[in-house]
């Protein structure tokens, strides 16, 4: 009989989206004759830019023929990706190397499957409320979980705590689900702090194209000395409308290095990359083709126009809650508006609340931890007609 992995045993029963998922049934089924806007789960509704669908139909074309045909690809991602991903950070005012990238099927895996780089005995510590993969895959591994309260009063941006120690660090901005994002004096504060307790930051830059303030990074690196401390997560799933189409980057730069118990200087970037060969075949030819293409200047000019479009939504919905005089978060530089539940309401009494009496459906806060209690939720990618009748209805409901 196999030993089996018993910190399954301490995940919960059911993951959030699921059980959002048979709410929604359970109530579809019992009114069949209701019009439900889902405006929850973080899924993008436009479709692929031009020139991300012109690139892809020449990757499925490249596979007619014998002479441009792809079979395996590097497992680190193709040259052209990779140097796609250099000039595009370039283009935002940082310089990394095209060996620091790795091009994967999605942020959510590496962020996942980061943790094989680590041993079981880290502690972890990670923001309350927070995107539940980040809890879930290091409970799976068995690690020591610390929180630290990201609430209203701190505006849902923890700064360290000197007094606590931590050696693995997560950190999202802007956040999923709380829309915040830090600026670079409080990024500045992370790395200073994990770079004292010798700690690595693990940065999910998954939202960075959302942001406008010209103020804000949108990348770790843009702080002094994160290359030493940080590991960066960008997916293109919001960016360029990716999340059916699968493609991601992870940044590991190669100063990233830490003492081995033989005394020994281990490397990041060597360990991912050996994690990845070993693991990892690699995206496919056609989604990287793609992938190169939208990460292009033109490229880019054609996803800011979704993007912008999501962005309205988001204004709509902010607009809503500002004239019903109800505290949120986000809105601006994400697509995740947070607001706190009306009439002191607990956020799945508001989410049944608002399905029975609107049929909008949200994601309620307490799905993202303990802070996330009272709480809610909305997403700024339901098509624009959508997102429009539903703050109509939540206008006669408050």
């Amino acid at each position: 009989m196999p030993k089996l992995n018993e910190n399954y045993q301490n995940l919960k029963e059911s993951y959030l989206f699921v059980e959002i998922a048979h709410r929604v049934a359970k109530y579809t089924e019992a009114n069949p004759d209701k019009k439900i806007i889902k405006l929850g789960i973080g899924d993008v509704t436009r479709p692929l830019e031009p020139i991300a669908l012109k690139a892809l139909h020449e990757g499925v074309d490249a596979m007619a023929s014998s002479e441009t045909f792809k079979g395996y690809g590097p497992e680190q991602g193709y040259d052209f990706v990779r140097q796609a991903v250099v000039d595009y950070y370039k283009e935002n005012g940082i310089a990394i190397g095209a060996d620091d990238v790795f091009i994967s099927d999605g942020a959510k895996s590496d962020t996942g499957n980061i943790g094989d780089l680590f041993a079981k005995d880290n502690v972890v510590l990670i923001p309350d409320p927070v995107y539940p993969v980040y809890v879930d895959s290091n409970i799976m591994s068995g690690r020591q979980i610390e929180y630290i309260d990201a609430n209203a009063e701190n505006g849902f941006l923890p700064l360290p705590d000197k007094n606590v120690h931590a050696d693995i660090i997560y950190i999202c901005s802007p956040n999923n689900p709380t829309g915040a994002a830090y600026n670079k004096e409080q990024l500045k504060a992370w790395v200073d702090y994990a770079i004292a307790n010798e700690a690595v930051i693990l940065y999910d830059s998954a939202y960075e194209a959302f942001i406008t303030d010209p103020e804000l990074p949108r990348s770790i690196y843009a702080v002094e000395g994160a290359k030493k401390c940080a590991i960066e997560f960008c997916s293109l799933s919001k960016t360029a409308g990716f999340t059916g189409t699968r493609c991601a980057y992870t940044i590991v730069p190669k100063e990233l290095t830490f003492k081995a118990s033989n005394g020994e200087d281990m490397s990041l970037n060597s360990m991912w990359n050996r994690r990845q060969t070993t693991k990892f075949n690699g995206a496919s030819f056609i989604v990287q083709n793609g992938a190169a293409a939208v990460l292009s200047k033109e490229g880019m000019a054609q996803c800011r126009e979704n993007i912008s479009y999501y962005q309205e939504n988001a204004k709509i919905i902010s607009d809503m809650l500002t004239k019903k005089g109800i505290r949120f978060f986000g809105g601006k530089n994400s697509p995740y508006i947070w607001f706190e539940c009306p009439n002191g309401m607990e956020s799945w009494e508001f989410f049944d609340y608002m399905l029975n009496n609107i049929q909008v459906v949200g994601t309620p806060g307490a799905g993202f931890g303990k802070n996330g209690q009272n709480f809610f939720r909305l997403t700024s990618f339901g098509l624009h007609e959508n997102t429009i009748e539903a703050m109509e209805r939540f206008d006669k409901l408050f």
